[in-house]
């Protein structure tokens, strides 16, 4: 593990999907307004952080990766600020487009004495219109495919990831030799045939495949993975399974990577962090139980953090020293 973790650095990582705005803004309330029963929140600060796909990117630098965003923006002040920020952290803007057709999805928590009171959101979420599909594709086809070590699709449903995007990209993925990598969620969720690792939860697979398997049935969850990767073509499958773990399999071989015990603060944002170590090992060549190992390591750790954070990974290092 500490080997693998090594040679992250520098490491190519096309990151497809769906980014946004995580925007907070911070205050106190002193008094309820006199124009209706609800608590007038007088602001003091405010942030924007970067979200969903971004996220992603974000865990990769972490890691020591070179993570390449490929998203649709729009073409407003948000998708400014959006790139000022990918900017500050050092993520590659190229493959941002931005169109006319979308607004950049914003989600705006209003945050007073340290409860959120609500949250607005901004977003469009229909499929991308054929024109911009096309001018996305060609830009990662051309530009950025070609250069990259291995490509995750990062699906938040927004609308950025289409089916035939998927076709294409996958395809000519492939024609480059390069591994494909998938966090996905229901829309899409059938969409990605021959991928090389597909990456649910299990509330995912469920939704997604329309099966209520329960993992504690492991003869008729193991053949519902089965059906689910023969009816897709799928080389690899890693369904993270909250308090139990991971399991993984190549179609024939059932792995189960139990979940180390941590103290949990806040789950948000692991996922995230699991397909950007799992994709990450799926480059370097790496068997299915060292991606499981080192990328359920790596999903506990940021458990114990408040918020979405990416891993540390000098403390991931430390850890996974441990266990060995």
């Amino acid at each position: 593990m500490q080997d693998t973790i090594s040679r992250f650095e520098g490491l190519k990582v096309l990151v497809i999907g769906d980014v946004m705005i995580d925007a907070y803004q911070i205050g106190t309330v002193e008094r309820i307004s006199p124009e209706a029963p609800v608590p007038v929140v007088a602001i003091r600060e405010k942030q924007n952080r970067l979200g969903g796909a971004a996220n992603v990117a974000m865990n990769l630098v972490a890691l020591g990766a070179k993570p390449i965003l490929c998203s649709v923006v729009g073409n407003d002040p948000e998708a400014d600020d959006l790139i000022a920020i990918l900017d500050k952290e050092h993520i590659s803007v190229a493959g941002i487009v931005k169109s006319a057709e979308r607004i950049t999805t914003t989600k705006t928590r209003v945050m007073a004495n340290t409860h959120q009171l609500l949250r607005i959101d901004q977003e469009i979420t229909t499929p991308l219109s054929e024109y911009d599909t096309y001018v996305f594709a060609q830009k990662i086809i051309k530009d950025i495919l070609p250069a990259c070590d291995v490509v995750i699709f990062e699906d938040y449903d927004k609308g950025v990831i289409t089916p035939g995007l998927i076709e294409q990209l996958v395809t000519e993925a492939h024609r480059l030799g390069k591994k494909v990598a998938v966090d996905p969620k229901k829309r899409n969720f059938l969409n990605y045939h021959k991928v090389d690792l597909f990456k649910p939860n299990l509330k995912e697979l469920k939704e997604g495949f329309k099966r209520d398997v329960d993992p504690s049935d492991k003869a008729s969850f193991e053949q519902a993975v089965k059906e689910l990767m023969e009816s897709m073509q799928l080389k690899n499958i890693m369904v993270t399974l909250s308090e139990r773990g991971v399991m993984i399999s190549d179609g024939e071989n059932f792995e189960y990577m139990p979940a180390h015990i941590r103290k949990i603060a806040d789950v948000s944002g692991a996922g995230d962090t699991v397909i950007s170590v799992a994709a990450l090992c799926l480059a370097l060549g790496l068997k299915n139980r060292e991606i499981a190992g080192l990328a359920n390591l790596a999903g506990g750790l940021v458990c114990e953090e408040v918020g979405v954070v990416p891993v540390n990974k000098d403390l991931l290092r430390r850890e996974a020293n441990s266990i060995e």
